[in-house]
């Protein structure tokens, strides 16, 4: 091909033009840099070293590496339980026919409240029992009392005064049985066989499984449940993977799907030590206040638990650089020279990531500008 030198130069301009527009401003540095003699970067093996009068000192930030403990919001779901020491599911402890009931489901009740009646024969059993039974002991105490004043008076032998006495024992003896056979009944015994279900704690009817005048035959079918909601808990469902992070003790939000503007707070209080197969999660229990009874049992939420990771060294997300698929970064090995080192990471929340393997506390690092020497 032949070269006209009139031609050339009448293009050259325009072409130098368009150059500039497309060549990055750090490569047109480098370039006008060249031109006039000096070079900006060194590049001896891989070992970049940046010039003592080079602009490109001023582009790039260095900073060291530096240990710490970095934080997660992990996010889990969860729901709203009721504290199981404050709920009783009240039985009847007897056999019978519900005469009253005085509760419906939401009913606030009080504790001694009467909640239901029931007749029973053996309610009617055990309360005569006992009337047999406290009227035989204070006949013993009589008994014995007469025995002891016939003997002071030298009217009767020892003997019958010992036989008072152990009289009155036995009746002692069986007026306690049946004292606490109505104890172990509970509720409050009434007359002609009636049993009144009394609540046993401050709280509101969470079910109620009976109907006035039904039959009660099964003794293990809850008759209905009081619930005490002033303190209730919220479940958290944190997946297997993610255990290790969770301790007692930690802080936790809780956003509820009903009122998602709210966000309530508190620490995680205990994690149940065994894993649920059919979900593979760990079940994190959180206590919650609920003095006004806003938060019901079975209520959705998302638990947000400041978790603590393992402490390590981490670097800012803009000192990493793609290359060959690796993620890597310039670590300074002297002043002002910089070589690039593959390096192993965990992206957190946030504008750092974790560094699991490839660099080292105290190392320094370009944390700004390094896309600058990423074609040298």
């Amino acid at each position: 091909m032949t070269f006209y030198p009139h031609k050339g130069w009448r293009i050259l301009p325009p072409l130098i033009a368009i150059l500039a527009a497309i060549v990055p401003p750090g490569s047109r540095m480098q370039a006008h840099a060249a031109d006039m003699g000096t070079a900006m970067v060194r590049n001896d093996h891989g070992r970049l070293t940046v010039a003592d009068n080079s602009p490109l000192q001023h582009q790039l930030t260095v900073e060291a590496v530096t240990a710490a403990t970095p934080r997660r919001h992990l996010e889990v779901p969860g729901t709203v339980a009721a504290e199981p020491a404050r709920t009783v599911a009240m039985l009847a402890p007897l056999a019978g026919h519900i005469t009253t009931l005085n509760v419906a489901p939401g009913d606030h009740v009080a504790r001694g409240q009467v909640l239901a009646e029931l007749l029973s024969g053996d309610m009617a059993q055990a309360t005569t029992d006992e009337t047999k039974a406290r009227a035989a002991l204070d006949l013993a105490r009589r008994a014995l009392a007469r025995a002891q004043g016939v003997a002071q008076a030298g009217g009767a032998a020892t003997r019958d005064v010992e036989a008072a006495r152990s009289t009155l024992q036995q009746d002692q003896a069986e007026e306690d049985r049946a004292q606490a056979r109505l104890t172990a009944l509970g509720g409050q015994a009434g007359a002609d066989g009636v049993m009144k279900l009394v609540s046993p704690v401050d709280g509101t009817v969470a079910s109620v499984n009976v109907a006035a005048g039904g039959n009660v035959t099964d003794l293990t079918a809850p008759l209905l449940t009081v619930e005490d909601l002033s303190e209730i808990w919220v479940v958290a469902s944190v997946p297997e993977d993610e255990i290790p992070l969770v301790q007692p003790g930690q802080q936790a939000s809780i956003t509820l799907a009903a009122w998602p503007d709210q966000v309530l707070h508190g620490r995680i209080d205990a994690i149940e030590p065994v894993l649920r197969a059919d979900t593979r999660t760990m079940q994190a229990r959180i206590v919650l206040p609920n003095p006004d009874g806003a938060l019901k049992p079975n209520m959705f939420a998302t638990v947000a638990i400041q978790a603590t990771q393992v402490p390590g060294v981490t670097v800012p997300q803009s000192a990493l650089l793609m290359n060959n698929d690796e993620v890597t970064v310039f670590v300074e090995v002297a002043p002002w020279t910089f070589v690039r080192r593959a390096i192993t990471i965990i992206y957190d929340d946030g504008a750092r990531c974790r560094v699991l393997a490839g660099l080292k506390e105290g190392e320094r690092v370009i944390t700004r500008g390094a896309v600058l020497l990423n074609d040298d």
